[in-house]
């Protein structure tokens, strides 16, 4: 179950999104693009490196509202990382797949807003979401922050993604319909998602600015990827 981010706050009640037939459904997933292959480090290689966990939370989030908290955020010398599953935030600017009708907790906010000052966009930016800086963990003594770039692995799939929201201080897991998208995930903010086998690496003092240019975010990841599957 997804709960409302932080940046909801101040939202008002939204509508349900309008039941679609299973014909439609399927027309609509025909004229979805192919998930696409981003870099040359592979899945199994950044999984490995991972494989082992030294926490560096001082206690374990939950994957959703009413679950037991038995997720640690984990750390190496070059980055931060957490498996848990994956809830689709489509906060932000709204387009058509991410609005206050298709999503019963849209926000137009996020917690971080591009160099024009518009808030980002979850249907084109792939981005992850952090919690909030509580007394389990405190992202920006690890060196996260707003553009800090991570590596989003799904089955075989490596995503390039930011930091670009903030959630609630006791759930993790959670990214961008982009990022969804992109990983071959159902990105319907009403049931789509992954329940669990997502892993989140985010490398720490790796900023992209503007945090907008996924280019940027991919050749930055790229790097990053192979120093760390390369490091001892």
């Amino acid at each position: 179950m997804r709960v409302q981010s932080l940046t909801l706050a101040a939202a008002s009640a939204a509508l349900l999104a309008p039941t679609t037939s299973p014909a439609m459904e399927l027309a609509a997933a025909r004229t979805e693009p192919a998930v696409r292959r981003e870099g040359d480090v592979k899945a199994a290689d950044l999984l490995a490196r991972v494989r082992e966990c030294a926490p560096v939370s001082r206690g374990h989030y939950r994957s959703d509202d009413g679950t037991a908290a038995t997720i640690p955020v984990c750390g190496t010398r070059q980055a931060v990382f957490w498996k848990a599953d994956m809830d689709i935030d489509c906060d932000g600017r709204p387009g058509s797949h991410c609005n206050r009708r298709t999503d019963p907790l849209f926000s137009d906010a996020t917690a971080y807003q591009q160099s024009d000052g518009r808030y980002l966009s979850a249907e084109t930016l792939p981005y992850i979401v952090v919690p909030a800086a509580s007394g389990i963990w405190d992202y920006r003594e690890h060196g996260v922050r707003g553009g800090a770039v991570a590596a989003v692995v799904y089955g075989d799939r490596v995503q390039y993604a930011v930091v670009g929201d903030v959630g609630p201080n006791h759930i993790i897991g959670e990214a961008s319909y982009a990022t969804a998208k992109a990983l071959g995930i159902r990105p319907d903010p009403h049931g789509g998602g992954a329940p669990s086998g997502v892993t989140y690496i985010v490398f720490k003092d790796a900023q992209v600015k503007p945090i907008e240019d996924h280019a940027a975010a991919v050749a930055t990841g790229e790097r990053l990827a192979r120093l760390f599957v390369g490091a001892k």
